[in-house]
């Protein structure tokens, strides 16, 4: 199956949380995509402690995910 998420904010605990599904599904072997639109492109600025969003895009990248901005 084919997984398309478009993330328009840039509300750190949203786009935390969309990476956090993303890499979930790849687990699963899906095939997923997230396109970054508007303020959420700028995301890495958004990167804490709290919600470590540069990690997890990392980690969605290498295990084959798609990012697209």
């Amino acid at each position: 199956m084919k997984i398309t998420m478009m993330i328009c904010q840039d509300t750190p605990e949203v786009i935390w949380n969309a990476f956090r599904l993303g890499n979930m599904m790849l687990e699963g072997m899906e095939s997923v995509s997230i396109f970054l639109n508007g303020p959420s492109v700028r995301f890495e600025t958004a990167d804490s402690e709290q919600f470590p969003l540069k990690e997890l895009a990392k980690v969605f990248t290498l295990s084959e995910g798609e990012l697209f901005a």
